[in-house]
């Protein structure tokens, strides 16, 4: 039997607050770490006398947050986000989420839009990228498009400056994403180093081209690592798009790229048989083959590679394409055989058209003429037969010597520099270096994660569209530099933590981190005048991952008060 104490206080849901954390605090120790609030702040001084509650550093780290917090939350909405969390708590004093309003924030992406928004990012990536010694002596540059809803008019703030030439708007283009129904706008991302440290963004309007603004964006940032005393001399690397361009500025930069197949210069190459190739073996089934060039009047090194796993993947391809030719010829081949022609020059006219298809077959053909009489009705028996038509005999077979010079080039590409001396990147390098390029397509993966929700854009003018785009950016800041920062932690303690499978892991993704921290409260109790705080649902998995953070993580997890 329970024998009820009537000396025990009964608690109330009053008594109780709860204020959600989540994985916020490992993004605000990371923005703390990255000291972003600071160096906003320096470009961006706002005057707290002149009434402002929160600098522009704590909106724009308010809106990494919101960017990294899993909610697709319309800045207008803004202070819903962050009703229920625990605020203080990531800001590090006492503040009120009404300070985060849709005109806020607004006016922040003015800002950034009046200082900016590349100038912005720039100054800010070469700060923390040479402070945390994340700059390595190569960029990777791609860009990918984003879909923007609802209808922009004509910004009244063209004549903001910026370090393009005018605000890029939104506009119907080449849609990466396949969505061609709706206007969107282009993103371009250079990255560098182990962390994929995003160094350089550009938004541009949605109808622009990769093969104007990345050899552009190249020669942009080198004039700007030019005004910097610590900034390295970068080798510029990006896909075929950059290639016909980016030959005219190599006196001024040094470059890296894919050779674009329809060259003539690179057809050949790429046709070579193995008699004619010096192979110098890689691993994981690549070898290169070097050669010199000289194309566009610019010498280069060109660097046919070969990957055994595509030659596999391509060939398989290739016999697919082979049986999809055959069986569309064969079909075509037997309504022709069912026709009748005048003469033969008719014959050989009708199938001419189909020759021109021919990638990988060729067509014997055999006409034979047509016997008959002239006349209707029954012959007579002096009656001669007479050629009355003509009819052709198809036969198809596969043009084998066609077929091997398409296998020739399967598993092939070319790699070109204009970076001629070996010791600063050595032959068998330069495919390691161009596969770096992964890092920018890792990027845009997360910027148009669904999970994240930084994707949709709603705002309503350009110039705050490219603020946001540069906000966006940040984001994938704070979170590859906290993946790279962890990673780098437990493989220095030779340390792990489970993965989704339970199975012990160093490297682990910072998505799976930002799940594992779901559940994670500050739990406020009040009795009278007592009030007591608690951060509660922490198991020893996850303190050992906050171990590995900074101060700032430790006191807003660890700290109750």
């Amino acid at each position: 039997m329970v024998v009820e104490d009537s000396s025990m206080d009964v608690f109330t849901e009053n008594n109780f607050n709860g204020k959600i954390i989540d994985h916020l605090g490992l993004v605000a120790d990371k923005i703390k770490d990255l000291n972003l609030v600071s160096l906003i702040d320096q470009r961006l001084p706002i005057s707290m006398a002149n009434g402002a509650k929160v600098s522009m550093g704590e909106r724009v780290s308010a809106m990494i947050i919101n960017g990294l917090g899993f909610i697709n939350t319309r800045l207008y909405m803004f202070p819903q986000f962050l009703q229920n969390k625990a605020v203080n708590k990531l800001f590090g004093r006492e503040i009120d989420v009404k300070y985060f309003n849709d005109d806020a924030l607004g006016r922040c992406l003015d800002a950034i839009s009046a200082y900016g928004t590349t100038k912005l990012f720039t100054e800010l990536s070469f700060c923390i990228g040479t402070n945390k010694k994340l700059l390595a002596p190569s960029v990777h540059f791609d860009t990918s498009t984003i879909q923007v809803y609802g209808n922009y008019a004509e910004d009244e703030q063209n004549n903001i400056s910026d370090i393009s030439a005018s605000i890029p708007k939104p506009n119907y283009g080449y849609s990466k994403s396949c969505r061609h129904d709706l206007k969107q706008m282009v993103i371009n991302l250079a990255t560098t180093g182990k962390a994929n440290f995003p160094i350089w963004m550009e938004a541009h309007s949605g109808n622009s081209s990769d093969q104007t603004i990345m050899p552009q964006a190249a020669i942009t940032m080198n004039k700007f690592c030019m005004q910097l005393k610590e900034a390295p001399s970068f080798l510029y690397v990006g896909d075929s798009a950059i290639y016909a361009n980016i030959l005219q500025h190599s006196n001024t930069i040094k470059w890296l790229t894919r050779v674009p197949e329809t060259i003539l210069q690179a057809k050949q190459l790429l046709r070579k048989t193995e008699p004619e190739i010096c192979w110098h073996e890689l691993d994981d089934g690549y070898k290169y083959h070097v050669a010199e060039a000289d194309y566009g009047n610019v010498k280069q090194r060109w660097v046919l590679i070969y990957s055994q796993h595509a030659f596999a993947k391509e060939i398989k391809t290739l016999e697919r394409s082979i049986n999809k030719e055959y069986v569309e010829l064969e079909k075509q081949l037997r309504v022709l055989g069912r026709q009748e022609f005048k003469c033969k020059h008719d014959a050989e006219a009708a199938l001419k058209p189909l020759r021109k298809k021919l990638k990988y077959h060729r067509i014997l053909m055999n006409i034979e003429a047509l016997s008959g009489y002239s006349k209707k009705g029954r012959p007579a028996a002096t009656d001669i037969p007479e050629i009355i038509g003509y009819r052709m005999q198809c036969t198809l077979e596969r043009n084998e010597t066609l077929i091997d010079s398409a296998k020739l080039k399967k598993g092939r590409f070319i790699l070109a520099t204009n970076e001629l001396s070996t010791t600063k990147i050595a032959d068998k390098d330069i495919l390691k270096e161009y596969k770096q390029q992964s890092g920018v397509e890792k990027g845009f993966k997360f910027i148009k994660d669904n999970a994240f929700e930084v994707d949709s854009i709603f705002l309503k003018t350009p110039a705050r569209i490219s603020a946001l785009m540069m906000i966006m950016t940040l984001c994938l800041m704070v979170y590859g530099v906290s993946e790279y920062d962890f990673r780098k932690s437990l493989q220095d303690a030779n340390d792990t933590i489970p993965d989704q499978l339970k199975k012990a892991t160093n490297k682990p993704s910072m998505k799976w981190i930002y799940y594992l921290f779901q559940g994670v409260q500050e739990l406020t109790i009040t009795t009278g005048a007592i009030t007591q705080k608690l951060v509660i649902n922490l198991n020893a998995i996850l303190k050992k991952i906050i171990s590995y953070f900074g101060v700032v993580a430790q006191a807003i997890y660890l700290n109750p008060a």
